[in-house]
């Protein structure tokens, strides 16, 4: 099969296409033919500091949507032909390539209505959104929720879940991308490079502060985030957990860690399985029209490696997905 592979940790750039031999299922699992693959950040950074486990070459690429043409043993209610998509496991050979393997509990069916290219776009930042939204913070009718970095893919699916839920939505971008966040449902919008924020916060929020935060850019933001909340808020952190201090827990903030690969690796059957529930769900909500998959770019495989550095510069919006052809 054709795959890109990271023959050792280094820039994407280094991403090579090579034939390597079909893999096939073990029991429990299900082999993909993969028709379109998602590209996310933690690609880069994986191929940036690698993974101790990792053989080498290595494929990476989380978000597949494909085709199951091959089942191991013991795999049950899934038949060769059905179209599914997936979020993979961190520590194992990914999408980009003509084929994937993955658990057959972690797999969500793809309706005839949606396409590969949309399906693929979902997994790693949908259900990132999904999981701190719904399964974490339990966002509710009238509650307001500031989602940072609202032009990003967690940031954009983060604002339509929130819309369907009939929340008020405050979010953050730059200037050039206002009107972009507008269209997928953010009430309020920031300038974050020329306003001050916390400012913002409080003046939308007649002084009482936001429910909830989408922490979905750094550190940084994150502590600004626990700023901007209101007593006994929420704040859902994925790239950097925020500062804890006496003050903190004085306004009885809760703090939710999202980390999607790590059900793959917990031993929790549970958690693995609700990759596979989350999945279901928020593809209902793009079946009824209340989320976008917000597909920006199509490019091919060998393409990947420059859309994984524009991916790099942070300034990407939307979904950049690859067909597999």
């Amino acid at each position: 099969m054709r795959a890109l592979v990271l023959n050792q940790p280094g820039p994407v750039a280094s991403l090579t296409i090579c034939e390597m031999q079909d893999p096939h299922p073990q029991q429990g699992q299900i082999r993909v033919s993969v028709k379109a693959v998602g590209l996310n950040p933690v690609d880069y950074k994986l191929a940036g500091r690698g993974n101790p486990i990792w053989e080498f070459p290595h494929i990476l690429g989380l978000d597949v949507a494909g085709v199951i043409d091959e089942l191991g043993e013991d795999v049950e209610n899934w038949r060769i032909g059905d179209r599914v998509f997936y979020h993979g496991n961190l520590t194992q050979p990914g999408g980009f390539a003509d084929y994937a393997i993955t658990t057959a509990h972690t797999i969500a069916r793809i309706p005839d209505s949606v396409s590969f290219t949309d399906a693929a776009a979902l997994p790693c930042a949908g259900l990132t959104a999904y999981q701190g939204i719904v399964r974490r913070l339990n966002i509710r009718k009238g509650q307001t929720i500031w989602i940072q970095g609202g032009a990003g893919g967690v940031g954009g699916y983060g604002i339509q879940i929130c819309k369907a839920r009939t929340a008020n939505v405050i979010t953050t971008c730059s200037i050039q991308n206002e009107e972009y966040v507008k269209s997928l449902g953010a009430d309020h919008v920031i300038d974050y490079q020329n306003e001050d924020v916390l400012d913002r916060i409080q003046e939308i929020t007649n002084g009482r502060g936001v429910d909830s935060v989408q922490a979905a850019v750094d550190i940084d933001t994150a502590n600004q985030g626990i700023q901007g909340l209101c007593f006994g808020g929420g704040i859902s952190c994925i790239a950097g957990l925020p500062s804890l201090s006496e003050k903190t827990f004085e306004k009885a903030i809760s703090v939710h860690k999202i980390a999607l690969g790590g059900a793959h690796t917990s031993n929790n059957y549970d958690a693995q399985t609700d990759l596979a529930n989350m999945a279901k769900e928020l593809m209902s909500l793009v079946v009824d029209g209340e989320v976008s998959p917000m597909v920006t770019d199509l490019i091919k495989l060998e393409e990947i490696p420059k859309g994984l550095e524009r991916l790099e510069t942070r300034h990407v919006k939307g979904k950049i997905v690859a067909e597999i052809e």
